[in-house]
């Protein structure tokens, strides 16, 4: 095991050890670059240490591969065979202004997806197994090895964004997608909110197969088709016409479309910009009123199902909303906003019930990130 700034192991058996001989409270990370929730005290252990791709079966669409592994190595390993994740993983260093390298442990532990997810689901809608090893040290796979009463858990959906408050990834494996030929965006310019998600949810809505939709700051709404060259110029074209009620679009072809929609991902519109990013999932017929009252800079994704909003240093913006139907994720602040507003929205006590008996049932020391999604 390595030793440093951070306790390394190098080995599954070496994280078993490592948490189940641990004094107190551990802040487990990965790459280091999604440092969200509640600031936590306590030593620091790095699953870095653990990584490289496991088993990769491009005829079966599969890949295991270490929770250490870094995101860019496991991408570049797919791109060479004409494949990738399909949930397009948001980078979170940008809007956080962290450095060092995401890894698949830490994208799986926040649930991190991009654009794509309106078509092709979220990371642990891809997400087919998962090995970790809970707060106690044992090593649990699947809900099949090894402890006990785990049976009838879900362990590979409660695993996906659970923050490492449950336990500690050390493998995952995924269903992956072909990459596909090429891309297209077409771009609606001077919409106003309300119509950008009226023209949003049209071209979901329509049979020509979106693959993303969203309203940026500067006015523009742009709605992307993937595929074969020939299938998209149709597609394009035909949804097109289906939107002809909301202006003539342009048409951005694969190298451009593929920089704008890198952008959407990581909220690039917001990097270097002063002041707290919060992250709202509402019902896209509510995101314009919902933003009106937050009187913040928005972005909107997933036909306006999530927005991104940019907001003065230290507003509680669930205070400022009110009641609504939908959830408010605190993602940027400082470390004395993120002590003082819980970063994750409040759940319903019945639900809060479930998360806690979850935690005692997997970490019943509290020693896993203690604190973090409270």
């Amino acid at each position: 095991m390595r030793m440093g700034e951070a306790m390394q192991p190098l080995s599954e058996a070496e994280l078993s050890e490592a948490i189940r001989d641990a004094g107190g409270p551990l802040v487990v990370r990965g790459g280091g670059t999604r440092p969200i929730g509640r600031p936590v005290a306590g030593a620091a252990l790095s699953v870095t240490g653990i990584s490289g791709i496991r088993l990769y079966e491009p005829g079966a669409l599969t890949l295991v591969a270490a929770a250490g592994t870094p995101v860019a190595e496991v991408e570049a390993e797919l791109a060479g065979a004409g494949q990738r994740l399909p949930f397009e993983p948001m980078n979170h260093r940008g809007i956080l202004g962290t450095e060092g390298a995401p890894t698949l442990g830490g994208m799986v532990a926040a649930n991190a997806s991009g654009p794509r997810r309106v078509q092709a689901g979220a990371c642990r809608d891809s997400l087919i197994g998962v090995r970790f090893v809970d707060g106690t040290g044992a090593v649990v796979k699947n809900g099949g090895r090894v402890m006990k009463n785990v049976t009838g858990y879900d362990l590979v959906k409660l695993m996906a964004g659970s923050w490492g408050t449950l336990g500690v990834l050390s493998e995952v494996a995924f269903k992956l997608l072909p990459r596909p030929e090429t891309e297209a965006t077409l771009v609606l310019d001077g919409l106003d909110d309300a119509r950008a998600v009226a023209a949003m949810s049209a071209a979901l809505g329509s049979p020509f197969e979106v693959t993303g939709a969203a309203h940026l700051p500067d006015g523009r709404t742009v709605l992307r088709q993937e595929g074969f060259t020939a299938s998209v110029a149709y597609r394009a074209g035909a949804l097109a016409e289906h939107l002809a009620a909301f202006g003539t679009p342009r048409r951005l072809e694969a190298d451009d479309s593929t920089a704008l929609w890198a952008g959407v991902r990581d909220v690039a519109a917001f990097h270097g910009a002063t002041g707290d990013v919060w992250r709202v999932s509402v019902k896209p017929s509510d995101a314009p009123g919902l933003v009106a009252r937050a009187r913040g800079k928005a972005l909107y994704d997933w036909g306006g199902g999530l927005v991104w909003l940019l907001l003065p240093e230290g507003i509680d913006l669930r205070n400022q909303l009110g009641q609504f139907s939908g959830h408010a994720t605190l993602i940027r602040a400082s470390t004395q906003t993120r002590a003082r507003i819980p970063t994750f929205h409040p759940e319903a006590d019945a639900i809060a019930a479930l998360s806690a008996g979850l935690r005692r049932r997997f970490d019943p020391r509290g020693i896993l990130n203690p604190g973090l999604m409270e």
